[in-house]
């Protein structure tokens, strides 16, 4: 995606706000016009049972995709709250799906996955538990990002996109069976087990958008800067208000 985004072959994208800051820190001209879902339980760290808070994952091993991931920025910004870097854990490189197939068959301390690979581990608690989800720390957010040269010459279609999608989210409200169907339809699956993934987000309608830009925007972002360039991930430091154009909402 954000080779087709810096190429123009693609004019938006959905994805998460640390992505963002990378394709923005990389110079690809992209602004962010609308929050679309907060991960609420579908990511998150699997530890063995004798692991029970995040200190002790200090000199473990943990089953990670690599720099640059969701999930290696999950686990770097859980690990900077709590005091710690990164550097403080043994890094095995997998990702989500190895990392928690090999964790449920006896292999490393701890893995970091998203759902319904999580699901493994509750489905094995002799394996292992969820220590904390992104409900505890929520830091998988998912925005839509439009490049902003197709932004100047198209307002009009943005502007469709984005009441689009917040019709989508009545809809969902007013015919949730219904809306999950036709969401479901487009990755394969029944609308019933569509809804049971979509459980584990927590859509943000336009009262959700305001507070998100107006509360927490700013200081999210700033974090994720911090968090990223110390682990290498990107070298310039983009500003949070820059990644930003709300006049569509």
């Amino acid at each position: 995606r954000s080779a087709a985004l810096a190429a123009g072959a693609l004019n938006a994208a959905a994805t998460t706000v640390d992505q963002h800051i990378v394709w923005t820190s990389a110079g690809i001209p992209t602004v962010q016009v609308a929050l679309i879902d907060k991960s609420n339980g579908g990511d998150g760290i699997a530890v063995r049972n004798n692991l029970n808070s995040i200190k002790d994952l200090k000199g473990k091993t943990v089953a990670v995709d690599g720099p640059g991931t969701v999930q290696h920025f999950m686990l770097s910004y859980i690990l900077e709250k709590n005091g710690m870097t990164i550097q403080d854990v043994i890094r095995v490189t997998m990702g989500a799906q190895p990392a928690a197939q090999s964790f449920v068959t006896g292999s490393n301390d701890a893995a970091v996955t998203y759902e319904h690979y999580l699901s493994t581990v509750r489905a094995k608690p002799e394996a292992g538990k969820i220590l904390v989800t992104s409900k505890e720390y929520p830091v998988v957010i998912d925005v839509l990002v439009f490049r902003k040269d197709f932004m100047e010459k198209n307002p009009r279609i943005v502007k469709a996109t984005v009441d689009s999608f917040f019709e989508a989210l009545d809809m969902i409200k007013r015919e949730p069976a219904k809306a999950y169907e036709m969401m479901g339809s487009s990755v394969k699956q029944p609308g019933e087990a569509f809804a049971k993934s979509a459980a584990f987000i927590t859509w943000q309608d336009r009262v959700a958008n305001k507070a998100y830009y107006a509360k927490e925007h700013q200081q999210f972002t700033d974090f994720a800067v911090k968090v990223l360039k110390f682990n290498r991930v990107i070298q310039k430091e983009p500003k949070a208000k820059e990644m930003i154009d709300l006049r569509f909402q």
